[in-house]
């Protein structure tokens, strides 16, 4: 197995897991017991998710399209949108 990305939390681990098995893609997501460990505070990068070998290329293509929609998807459609509102 091949660590394939390293979310920010479980919960954005899961997320990626969940897309990759939508495409065929058998996903394992680890760092469960390793966020309990430090208690409360979400730590980050200690959420990892691994895919079989053979299954990395796909995992990669998947994960890219992934961070490319999020990266933009947190910019405003709309200018209007965009600016604060009148106090």
């Amino acid at each position: 197995m091949k660590i394939i990305f390293k979310a920010n939390d479980i919960l954005e681990a899961h997320i990626v897991a969940g897309m990759l098995q939508s495409y065929g893609i058998e996903a394992h997501v680890g760092g469960h017991y390793l966020q309990g460990a430090v208690g409360d505070v979400a730590p980050l990068g200690i959420a990892n998710i691994l895919v079989q070998d053979e299954d990395s290329e796909q995992a990669e293509q998947v994960i890219a399209e992934y961070q490319d929609n999020t990266a933009t998807s947190s910019e405003p459609d709309d200018p209007l949108l965009a600016s604060e509102p009148a106090k």
